[in-house]
């Protein structure tokens, strides 16, 4: 639009704008959300509290369980690296067919520390909703009462941080006696990485990869081996 406004030809106009002018062109750079300012009110007020909590106890980090989920597909192609073969120096690069994953799926629901606290699959064709997570709170729960070898686990303060599921946020879900269980408030949109997502799931999902599953019991048992 300037070379024909000018009269004059582009390479001029980009010679002047990037030498002479100092400018360069950055493509935009999109992001998931625009936060409200309430949104971004609440984000700062959730950060503050957990930061005061090392002033609390200074083993809160021991006492922290996360709960997540994810999907576990009957066919999940291999990485770049679990395909990688040995060739000679003049042997054609190796090629192999890009699969998609399949369609055949179940998903995972997983409470984690420094271990598998609980975990349990969603049912075929059973919806997700604040009254299904309510039971699976509730199974996590016991679940977790019960394997404790000494009532300390159950008198002590306990940490749940939950992500990405919007039932886990619904009124219509349990509410925990303070006593055992303190929860994290998760900001809404929050780019956190939760901890199943970085020491868990990766582990898990890269001994399935490259597997053909028939049904979506085979599935779960592979995982939960």
């Amino acid at each position: 639009m300037i070379a024909e406004s000018l009269n004059i030809p582009k390479t001029v106009v980009l010679r002047i704008l990037q030498e002479d002018l100092g400018k360069r062109k950055l493509y935009a750079r999109f992001v998931p959300h625009s936060l409200t300012p309430e949104q971004r009110k609440a984000r700062v007020t959730s950060c503050q509290d957990i930061i005061a909590l090392p002033d609390a106890d200074k083993h809160f980090l021991n006492k922290i369980i996360t709960g997540d989920e994810t999907y576990c597909f009957a066919c999940d192609p291999e990485t770049k690296r679990q395909s990688s073969e040995w060739v000679g120096e003049t042997s054609p690069r190796p090629k192999k067919l890009k699969f998609q994953r399949s369609r055949i799926k179940t998903m995972l629901i997983i409470f984690f520390d420094s271990g598998v606290v609980h975990d349990e699959f969603v049912p075929e064709g059973k919806r997700v909703n604040a009254e299904f997570y309510k039971g699976v709170m509730d199974s996590f729960l016991w679940a977790h009462s019960a394997g404790s070898s000494s009532c300390v686990l159950l008198s002590r303060i306990f940490l749940v941080a939950q992500y990405g599921a919007r039932p886990q946020s619904c009124k219509c879900l349990p509410i925990f006696d303070p006593k055992n269980v303190t929860t994290f408030y998760h900001p809404l949109y929050s780019p956190d990485l939760s901890p199943p997502d970085y020491f868990l799931f990766p582990k898990l999902k890269m001994n399935l990869k490259g597997l053909h599953f028939a049904v979506v019991a085979d599935i779960q048992k592979a995982v939960t081996d």
